[in-house]
C-alpha cells in the first residue's frame, strides 16, 4: 500500500514529522517497507516559460527556444513535438544532473546551435516512461519557481506491507485512524452529505440471485449523472495517483482510483450511452465471454458475478470493467455503480481468471459494506466538481447485508492474554478511536464492532487491537517459568536430523537445490504410478500439474537445465517432502541427491571416470551415518524401484520390511524420457524410517579408549555362487567373533580361470584388535576357523585352494 505523506494528512491532523508517522506505523503493526523522496536531486530544476520557439535552421525536428528560468532567458535546442510558444515546462540548466538518463548536463552544439540546457520530459525526470514529450506545467505556474514543489514532488511516499486481515487499511484513512488510535493527532472528518438527486436514473438495476447464492452480491448502489465533460483530472490528482504508480487517464476513471486507494471503496463508471436497457447483477452463464478493460477477453463459468446489461456482460463484479462500455473523451452521460461483492467468489473469480486488480484486492479482503452510499456521494461531488453534470437519484438495490456484532471483552484478559496491564480507560480511548462502540456491563465491556472490521471475531482480537496500539514495546519481559533451567530446544529431532544432512552432503561437495513440490505429470510417472489424488486442480502451469512423488525428477531436470547451459557435471541434493496422496499422512520426509557426468576434474595424476552406483552408495551410507541409523545392521538388497538401473542399484534395509534408502544409476530409458544427458547416479533416504534417535543422559562425549595392542591382520579369499551378495560374505564373517572382529573390507573380486562356471571368488580383509592382551597364534587360528565355518554356513562359500 503506497499514499504520500500530504494525502495522509489530508485525513490526519497532526504536526508529527515523517519520522515519527513511520516509527508508529511499524509499531501498530503496518510495517513501513519503504520512504522514497523523489525531490532528492532535482532540486535545480526549476519553471521555464518558452518565451518563443523557432524551427531548427539545419533539422526538421528539432526546435530552437528561448527559455526564461526568472533570473535570464536562455537558448536550448529541443527535439520534443509538443514545445511551443508560450508553454510553461521543467527546465534543468548546465551543469543540473538528469537522474532518468544518468548524464549531466553540459553546453552542447546542436546542428550548430548551441544548447545551454533542457526542458525535460517524465523518463527525463525519472517519473515514468513517458517521452513523447517535454512535461506541461500549468499556466499559473510561478516562472523560476521549484519544480519538484510546483509539481507537488518534495512529497514523500510511504510504502507499508498489509496483513490479509487488515481490509480496512488499503485505503489512506483507514491507516490514518491507526494513527489516530496511537495518539498522533485527530481524524479530520469526510467532506460528505447527501447530493439531491434531479431525475429518476433512466438505467434501472436488479438482483438476480437464488437463496443459495444472494450472497454474492446483497448491495448494490447507483446513480446516474449526464451532462458530462471527461476532461483531464487536476494536477493534485495526477500527482498523486502517480506518485504510487498509477497512470492518470481521464478524470471520471481516475476518481475512481482515488476513491479505491483513498477510502478503500472500488466504484466502476458506465459510459451509460453504451449500456442496453437496464443493469442485472447475476451469475455469468456458461460460455459467456467479457472484453475487459485490460484488453484480453475472458471465458466464464457460472460461479462468477457478472454485472450485465439486458444484451451482454458489462464487468466482473469486483474484479474488473468491460471495455465496451468503458468511458472516453467523448463519454457525456454516466452510470456509477457502488456494491458489496462476496469476498471468497471475487477472489475464486481472481484466480481462474488470472486478473489482478485494485478492485480484486480490496474486495477479497473485505471492504465496508455500510460505506456504499457514503462513497457514492462523495464519488458524485467529485465528478459534478470536475466534469460538470447533473446527477439523478440514487438507485439502491438489495440492502446492506448484516454485518453488525458484539464481541464481550473482559478487561483482564488484556493483562492475562496479551501480557501487559492496560488501564481501563485507555483499553475504551483505544476502541473509541478505532471505531469500536463501548458500553460497560458489570465486569465486562460490551463492544460494537465496526462496519470496517470484519475481521474482528471474538475476545482476542479485541486485545490484539489494545496491545498493539498500546505498545507491544510496553509487553514486560518474563522470566522463564522453569527458573534457572535452559528453555526446550528450539529444533526438533527431525528438524535436527534435515541439517545434519545437509552438512554431511554439503561436505561431500553437493549443492543444495529447492525445487518445486509439483511437477510435470509425465516425469512424475516414471517414478512410480501417480494417483488421482496427486493430480492439481489449478495448476499454477499446465507442467506443473502433480504433485512430487519423489524428489528426484526435479533434480534431474536441474541437471539436464544446467548441462544444456555447458554444466555437464552436476552434483545436487534436496532435503524436503514428497507425497503418495494428499492426506497428511501420504507426506513423507526424506533426503535425496544426484551426481552426474564425470567423478572429477581432470588431473595429471588422476583419470576421471563416469559417475556409478557406488558414488550414490557412499553419499547414502554418509548421509545414514550422520543421522545415527545401525549402518551395520543395514542389508543391502538389488529390489531398487524401476527408475533405477536393474543391474547398478540397490535398497538399503533395516529388517525385511523398513526401508530406509534407495541408491544406484539413473535408468537410461528414464533419462532418455526426461531428455537428459547420463550417466547419472542417485539416491534417496527416507528419513520418516530411521530409528527414533536416542535421548542422551548427558551431553558429554564418551571416554575415548585406544587400544593398547597391535591389531591383527587376516586375508580370505571364497568361492561363492555368482548370486551371492558380498554383504553375506562381511555380515557372516563379522558375526564369528563381535568383540574382536572390527572391520572387514571386500578388496577383491575374480572369476574365470580354474573357477567353475557359476562361482567367483571373493577376497576380504578382517581386522582383528585385542583389547586385554596379544593373542597367540592358537588364538588367532581358533577366530579364522570360526570365520570360515561362519561364511560356509552362512553362504555355502569355501577356501580358495
Amino acid at each position: 500500500m503506497k499514499f504520500t505523506l500530504s494525502w495522509l494528512k489530508e485525513h490526519l491532523d497532526s504536526d508529527a514529522t515523517l519520522d515519527e508517522i513511520t516509527e508508529r506505523l511499524t509499531m501498530v503493526g503496518l510495517e513501513v517497507e519503504k520512504v522514497t523522496e523523489r525531490a532528492r536531486g532535482m532540486e535545480s530544476f526549476v519553471v521555464g516559460y518558452v518565451v518563443d520557439a523557432k524551427q531548427h535552421p539545419d533539422a526538421d525536428k528539432l526546435s530552437v527556444c528561448r527559455v526564461d528560468n526568472g533570473s535570464e532567458t536562455i537558448e536550448v535546442v529541443c527535439g520534443a513535438p509538443n514545445v511551443r510558444t508560450g508553454m510553461k515546462g521543467v527546465f534543468a540548466a548546465s551543469g543540473s544532473y538528469i537522474p532518468g538518463t544518468d548524464l549531466t548536463l553540459k553546453p552542447t552544439k546542436i546542428r550548430g546551435v548551441t544548447s545551454n540546457g533542457m526542458l525535460l520530459s517524465e523518463r527525463e525526470m525519472d517519473l515514468s516512461d513517458d517521452h513523447d514529450g517535454i512535461i506541461e506545467l500549468s499556466d499559473d505556474a510561478p516562472v523560476g519557481a521549484s519544480a519538484v514543489k510546483v509539481m507537488n514532488l518534495d512529497d514523500p511516499i510511504i510504502e507499508i506491507a498489509i496483513t490479509p486481515n487488515r481490509g480496512d487499511c488499503l485505503g489512506v484513512r483507514g491507516i490514518a485512524r491507526d494513527l489516530v488510535a496511537a495518539g498522533l493527532g485527530d481524524l479530520k472528518p469526510l467532506p460528505n452529505g447527501p447530493i439531491r438527486g434531479t431525475f429518476e436514473s433512466p438505467i434501472g438495476v436488479h438482483l438476480d440471485f437464488d437463496s443459495d447464492t444472494a450472497d454474492a452480491c446483497p448491495y448494490f448502489v447507483g446513480r446516474y449523472i449526464r451532462g458530462v465533460q471527461n476532461c483531464a483530472s487536476p494536477i493534485w490528482l495526477k500527482a498523486r495517483l502517480r506518485a504510487i504508480g498509477l497512470r492518470p487517464i481521464s478524470a471520471l476513471v481516475d476518481i475512481t482510483n482515488l476513491l479505491t486507494m483513498d477510502l478503500a471503496r472500488p466504484l466502476h463508471v458506465f459510459d451509460a450511452d453504451k449500456v442496453t436497457g437496464n443493469i442485472c447483477v447475476r451469475l455469468a452463464q456458461f460460455g459467456e465471454q467479457l472484453l475487459a478493460l485490460d484488453g484480453k477477453e475472458y471465458e466464464l463459468d457460472d460461479e462468477m458475478t457478472v454485472i450485465a446489461d439486458d444484451e451482454k456482460v458489462e464487468g466482473l463484479g469486483g474484479v474488473i470493467g468491460g471495455e465496451e462500455s468503458g468511458c472516453t473523451e467523448t463519454t457525456t452521460n454516466v452510470f456509477i455503480e457502488a456494491a458489496y461483492f462476496e469476498p471468497t467468489r471475487t477472489a475464486m473469480t481472481g484466480r481462474k481468471l488470472n486478473i489482478t486488480s485494485d478492485a480484486r484486492y480490496r474486495f477479497e479482503r473485505g471492504v465496508d459494506p455500510a460505506f456504499l452510499i457514503d462513497g457514492m456521494e462523495i464519488a458524485t461531488r467529485l465528478v459534478t466538481s470536475f466534469c460538470g453534470g447533473e446527477p439523478s437519484k440514487l438507485i439502491i438495490a438489495g440492502a446492506e447485508p448484516d454485518w453488525k456484532r458484539k464481541v464481550i471483552l473482559r478487561p483482564d484478559r488484556v493483562r492475562t492474554l496479551g501480557g501487559v496491564d492496560v488501564p481501563l480507560d485507555e483499553i475504551e480511548r483505544i476502541l473509541q478511536v478505532l471505531g469500536f462502540t463501548v458500553n460497560k456491563e458489570s465486569e465486562a465491556l460490551r463492544v460494537s464492532v465496526p462496519s470496517w472490521r470484519s475481521d474482528i471475531v471474538g475476545e482476542a482480537c479485541l486485545v490484539e487491537e489494545v496491545v498493539r496500539i498500546y505498545g507491544f514495546d510496553k509487553i514486560p519481559a518474563i522470566p522463564s517459568l522453569s527458573g534457572d533451567s535452559l528453555p526446550h530446544p528450539a529444533l526438533g529431532p527431525n528438524q535436527r536430523r534435515r541439517n545434519a544432512a545437509r552438512r554431511v552432503l554439503a561436505g561431500r561437495g553437493l549443492v543444495e537445490a529447492v525445487t518445486f513440490s509439483f511437477l510435470a505429470s509425465g516425469h512424475a510417472e516414471l517414478f512410480g504410478e501417480v494417483p488421482k489424488s496427486l493430480r492439481l486442480i489449478n495448476p499454477i502451469s499446465t507442467d506443473l500439474d502433480v504433485m512430487r512423488p519423489s524428489l528426484l525428477p526435479n533434480l534431474i531436470s536441474a541437471a539436464g537445465h544446467g548441462s544444456d547451459r555447458g554444466t555437464r557435471d552436476a552434483a545436487l541434493f534436496e532435503v524436503g517432502p514428497q507425497f503418495s496422496g494428499n492426506k497428511p499422512e501420504d507426506e513423507a520426509n526424506a533426503v535425496a541427491g544426484i551426481r552426474s557426468g564425470s567423478s572429477g576434474k581432470r588431473n595429471w595424476a588422476e583419470g576421471t571416470r563416469p559417475v556409478d552406483v557406488f558414488d550414490a552408495k557412499a553419499d547414502t551410507l554418509s548421509v545414514l551415518s550422520e543421522l545415527g541409523a545401525p549402518v551395520d545392521k543395514i542389508q543391502v538388497v538389488t529390489d531398487a524401484p524401476a527408475w533405477y538401473h536393474p543391474g547398478r542399484s540397490g535398497v538399503m534395509r533395516l529388517g525385511p520390511k523398513t526401508v530406509l534408502a534407495y541408491f544406484g544409476e539413473v535408468h537410461p530409458r528414464v533419462l532418455a524420457k526426461m531428455d537428459v544427458k547420463g550417466p547419472m547416479a542417485a539416491f534417496e533416504v527416507f528419513t520418516d524410517n530411521l530409528p527414533k534417535p536416542k535421548n542422551k543422559k548427558n551431553a558429554t562425549k564418551p571416554h575415548l579408549d585406544l587400544p593398547k595392542f597391535h591389531a591383527v591382520e587376516r586375508d580370505f579369499a571364497f568361492v561363492v555362487d555368482t548370486d551371492v551378495a558380498a554383504s553375506a560374505v562381511i555380515g557372516a564373517a563379522r558375526s564369528a567373533e563381535k568383540k574382536l572382529i572390527t572391520d572387514v573390507t571386500v578388496f577383491d573380486v575374480f572369476s574365470g580361470g580354474n573357477l567353475r562356471d557359476g562361482k567367483k571368488s571373493l577376497a576380504i580383509s578382517i581386522t582383528l584388535q585385542p583389547f586385554e592382551k596379544t593373542m597367540s597364534d592358537e588364538e588367532i587360528e581358533a577366530v579364522v576357523q570360526k570365520i570360515v565355518a561362519k561364511v560356509g554356513k552362512a553362504t555355502g562359500g569355501t577356501l580358495r585352494s
